[in-house]
């Protein structure tokens, strides 16, 4: 149990405008308030003191956040609209509290005296919000505490979960800052804030060291029910492109080694392929020859015989497949010379049975998931439940917090996966922004952990994006030099596209762009080359090898389609929150945003789709997606149109 300062019992109450008032009673001056990243962010108990304070411009209030999530908008006319308006509504609930001080960012609207600033933004949300984007601050996840503490915060807002059937809190989803905050605080002698705590009995809880005493708070906030839904990540669905890149950066997997991995189909495509390495090794293999990679055949690649020990700073649906199937069981304490002795193979008896009792298989310093990733928290056996720990985020992104020796220790061979949206033929990584400057989402912990991949012997960092975005008007995501560079070129070390693997740490330029061409999709390779000729970093006779110039989006496909038509690549490997006719219309929107890319492809597609509905073509299936669309009878053209889009949708993306 974390320890800390002694104190009176926490002033429990029920209603949240009650709770609002009295922060504002208790503090003086402007409000400098931190509230957690994602799902440890308390909503009603935030829109309480954002109306109160709304209405009170001479307390300004100062928010102190990142990743605040929303879902997408319920309703519109649209075939999106009318796909969004149901799911919202069921996957998230009617009544789920939209952040306030969200939507007045988003019409530019926050009042003067309110300021909002993060680190850390939903992906792509604010990109049109010049007050988000003029008060993003740009941080590594490990210094965001001491920007606390700058900033001399003095309220901090958390959502909790309290034990079963005792009187402890758990910050169960978010250890990540608070403890480092405070700590960062108590080293500057500031104040200490005032912890407001709201409870949520939907949070899973989690004990060690995401556990406090009661009065560790001075306000604890348990509002009566309902209880809102809490935040869930729907599960999108992994494509060809996805499953290459994650298949490949799954040969990088070394066994009795240690995972991080980030969020998003290619993570998604990566625990898969981990999973069926695992328990269809013969299948896994076939996925790898199907791929043409020199891997398929390595003896190393077979079953994890000793496990993976998983150290994240996000745990999320990847590592509940990963733990339920048996990949993720490397078990480590805090405990130098057992762990010396564990990396030299000399464990007693008595060190085996301190591991299994003692031992936890993953740390992480916040989570977020679907409601069946919650489900499965909240379900734990006690033993599952004792071998997760959740950290500050200090212990789990960086080496340097005084634990150095027994962090190398517990973190061997170790492999650091995260996606980025594009990359320079000289190694450089765009993660988080636009050439403009605008904020797609954040740094995050992507620089720390590519820099303990440097930092550690054996470790290696691995950046994972797609060649090329886009439909018909496809641009690549291998580019001669970009406007903004989230990981410096010096940093190099692994990148993955669905073409393969570049392993470029230590390489000369030459060498960095023979490999990152080489993994580029062929439409742009060319161009890439003449660039870094010009530049005068490849010779004038260099040539690419004769397969990288098969690497075509069509190639691709027919590799993996044979294995894509018997499940071992499903469109769903980690279960999903769409209903079977959801599924099949997820796939058919994506066909037709991509069949509709351009003046030309919308012009043919609606052409096609009336000609169509001429010939009578339509699925024989489609009443049930129609249905669910509202467009089983449509009225009026712009229905009728929309029915026979679908449609042609449907029929064109049928497997």
């Amino acid at each position: 149990m974390t320890t800390h300062d002694a104190r009176s019992a926490p002033l429990e109450l029920s209603d949240l405008d009650a709770v609002a008032a009295l922060i504002l009673e208790r503090t003086e001056g402007p409000l400098r308030v931190g509230a957690p990243l994602g799902l440890g962010k308390p909503h009603r108990l935030l829109n309480a003191l954002y109306a109160r304070v709304q209405r009170t411009p001479e307390r300004p209030l100062h928010l102190y956040t990142a990743l605040s999530l929303e879902p997408p908008p319920a309703g519109g006319e649209g075939l999106e609209g009318r796909f969004l308006g149901p799911f919202v509504k069921r996957h998230f609930g009617e009544d789920f509290p939209r952040l306030a001080y969200v939507q007045a960012l988003k019409r530019n609207a926050l009042p003067a005296h309110i300021e909002v600033e993060e680190f850390y933004m939903q992906s792509g949300a604010m990109l049109g919000a010049r007050q988000a984007q003029r008060r993003y601050a740009s941080l590594n996840y490990t210094h965001v505490a001491r920007a606390l503490a700058d900033r001399a915060i003095n309220v901090v807002v958390q959502k909790v979960a309290r034990e079963p059937g005792g009187s402890r809190l758990s910050l169960s989803c978010n250890t990540d800052l608070t403890f480092d905050t405070l700590a960062a605080i108590r080293a500057r002698d500031l104040p200490r804030p005032l912890l407001v705590a709201e409870v949520d009995p939907e949070l899973p809880w989690l004990g060690g060291g995401a556990a406090v005493d009661a009065d560790f708070f001075d306000i604890v906030a348990e509002p009566p029910g309902p209880h809102p839904k809490l935040f869930g990540l729907p599960r999108q669905p992994v494509g060809e492109v996805d499953y290459a890149i994650g298949f490949h950066a799954s040969t990088l997997v070394v066994d009795g080694g240690t995972l991080q991995i980030g969020i998003g189909a290619l993570a998604d495509a990566l625990c898969h392929a981990l999973a069926l390495r695992h328990t269809d090794n013969a299948g896994y293999r076939r996925v790898l020859r199907a791929l043409g990679s020199a891997a398929a055949d390595d003896p190393a690649l077979g079953p994890f015989a000793q496990g993976l020990y998983g150290c994240s700073e996000m745990i999320n649906e990847g590592f509940r497949r990963l733990v339920e199937v048996g990949v993720i069981r490397r078990r480590v304490v805090d405990d130098v010379e057992l762990m010396r002795r564990d990396a030299e193979d000399r464990l007693s008896d008595a060190d085996r049975q301190r591991l299994r009792h003692d031992g936890e298989y993953l740390h992480g310093a916040f989570y977020l998931g679907s409601p069946d990733f919650y489900r499965w928290l909240r379900e734990l056996d006690d033993d599952a439940r004792r071998g997760i720990g959740m950290r500050p985020v200090s212990a789990v992104n960086e080496l340097y917090g005084g634990n150095e020796t027994l962090e190398r220790l517990q973190r061997r061979d170790a492999r650091f996966f995260n996606s980025c949206m594009m990359a320079t033929a000289l190694g450089a990584a765009v993660s988080d922004a636009l050439e403009d400057g605008r904020v797609v989402s954040g740094v995050g912990g992507q620089y720390n952990f590519v820099a303990m991949a440097h930092a550690l012997p054996d470790a290696r960092s691995v950046l994972m994006f797609r060649a090329a975005r886009g439909g018909r008007r496809a641009t690549s995501n291998v580019v001669w030099n970009y406007g903004h560079t989230t990981i410096p070129r010096h940093l190099r070390d692994v990148y993955i596209t669905e073409y393969g693997i570049a392993d470029i740490r230590g390489a000369t330029d030459e060498d960095c762009v023979a490999a990152m061409a080489a993994i580029a999709d062929a439409r742009f390779q060319q161009a890439l080359l003449d660039s870094a000729r010009d530049a005068g970093k490849l010779s004038a006779d260099f040539a690419l090898p004769a397969h990288a110039r098969d690497n075509t989006p069509e190639r691709l496909r027919e590799r993996l389609a044979t294995l894509r038509r018997d499940g071992t690549l499903p469109d769903f490997p980690l279960g999903s929150d769409f209903t079977e006719v959801e599924q099949r219309l997820v796939r058919a929107l994506a066909w037709l945003k991509a069949a509709t890319d351009g003046t030309t492809g919308k012009l043919r597609t609606v052409l096609a789709a009336i000609s169509g509905a001429i010939s009578g073509t339509a699925p024989a299936d489609a009443a049930g997606p129609l249905q669910r669309m509202g467009l089983e009878r449509p009225r009026g053209l712009s229905q009728w149109l929309q029915a026979r889009l679908l449609a042609l949708a449907l029929r064109r993306s049928g497997r």
